[in-house]
């Protein structure tokens, strides 16, 4: 009887077990799945009815206070944050100019050599100097391509001002929406709804009253070499496209601090060089007193605030974003001409702010951000960072 009692009783609790398993398996994939559905059900607009008038205007309003995200009022802020920080360096730079220090490039290098100096020591503190080493060795040539479109980019744009109008240059600055849009596209994939395309065209023809505005008040300038500045600026704004959608595709797989300490490190040598046998002479012959000294600061301040938000950015919202976010700097450039310059406003800007800001709530009026593409920072697995250092010596 001792000899029965092992191989029978354990045979009945083995069955019971086995389809307790299913059965806590079954119900723990429905749980997962039903979580799934929950997190994309949260992504998804509620429809618009239009079964009755009533039933018409309270979808409609229920599809716009789902806009009102933390995510997306985060966008929002921070494409104005990023926006009001291009405006700062176009008073900044102006006041330069008419100072007569003119070293676009030299300018620049400040902004670069502040990105290494305050985001590099900190990615080697997270993969020791080994992996960071490393890093530079296997990844280091993505960031040279991206330091390299940035830099020039930049170059091109600024040149573009000296050549051709202010027509132009607000015009043609606007190409680097659609180029954006391409890379993000070939990088990313999103699916892009067709609400997002009238937000774009919206926010531009915010920009067409800005342009209007000022031919109307008569705020352009001769052009010099129209054609040449008009290629200047339409690289310059291809290189931008470019390399907003670029540094997109890094941030949203690699860390940020890894991303624009590679952006600062590369730009600080590729802008030096270029600085050194473009502006060697005029940098002897430049006035460096403390008015010049304070602007340059306020110049890279901004600049640091502007290449810090807008990774951020491009992970909450996307890079296609950011492009048209920077459509209402004119409007600030306004603000700061009327206490600055004594400016005389046109009524036309006021609307054309309100029309692309507009632009900005339409382009995610179907569309969410979470839709825009997966956000993932990891480092390279060829790394150990510091934490997982620390548990493994545990």
């Amino acid at each position: 009887m001792a000899a029965v009692l092992p191989i029978v009783q354990p045979s009945l609790p083995t069955r019971q077990s086995d389809s307790s398993i299913r059965s806590d398996s079954k119900s723990l994939y429905d749980q997962d799945n039903s979580q799934i559905e929950q997190s994309d059900l949260k992504n998804v607009r509620p429809p618009i009815v239009f079964s009755s008038p009533s039933a018409f205007f309270a979808s409609l309003w229920a599809r716009f206070a789902s806009l009102w995200t933390r995510r997306f009022v985060l966008s929002l802020i921070a494409g104005q944050v990023v926006s009001l920080c291009i405006t700062c360096t176009s008073v900044t730079t102006t006041e330069l100019l008419n100072r007569g220090w003119s070293l676009p490039t030299t300018q620049t290098w400040f902004l670069y050599f502040s990105l290494f100096v305050i985001y590099t020591p900190y990615t080697m503190y997270q993969y020791g100097m080994k992996g960071w080493g490393k890093m530079v060795l296997r990844d280091g040539w993505k960031y040279v391509i991206l330091g390299a479109c940035d830099v020039e980019g930049n170059f091109l744009v600024v040149k573009a001002y000296q050549y051709t109008n202010l027509l132009s240059c607000m015009l043609l600055d606007a190409w680097a929406i659609p180029v954006c849009i391409l890379f993000s596209w070939l990088y990313l994939r999103p699916k892009y709804h067709w609400t997002q395309l009238l937000g774009i065209f919206v926010c531009i023809g915010g920009l067409g009253m800005l342009v209007a505005s000022d031919e109307l008040t008569d705020k352009d300038w001769p052009a010099l070499s129209k054609v040449k500045g008009d290629i200047f600026m339409l690289v310059g704004a291809t290189l931008y496209g470019f390399t907003n959608a670029t540094e997109e595709f890094f941030v949203r797989r690699s860390p940020l601090y890894e991303v624009v300490g590679q952006l600062g490190m590369w730009g600080t040598i590729i802008n030096g060089i270029q600085a050194a046998g473009l502006e060697h002479q005029a940098m002897r012959e430049a006035v460096w007193d403390g008015a010049t000294i304070g602007l340059l600061v306020a110049y890279t301040a901004a600049m640091i605030i502007l290449y810090t938000v807008a990774p951020l950015l491009y992970r909450m919202a996307s890079s296609a974003y950011y492009n048209i976010s920077l459509l209402t700097s004119d409007f600030y450039g306004l603000l700061f001409g009327l206490f600055l310059y004594h400016y005389q406003p046109f009524w036309l800007y006021f609307p054309a702010f309100v029309v692309v800001i507009a632009g900005l709530v339409i382009y995610f009026w179907h569309a969410t951000p979470e839709e825009q593409g997966k956000v993932d920072p990891q480092a390279p697995k060829y790394v150990q960072k510091r934490g997982e250092v620390d548990r493994e010596q545990q």
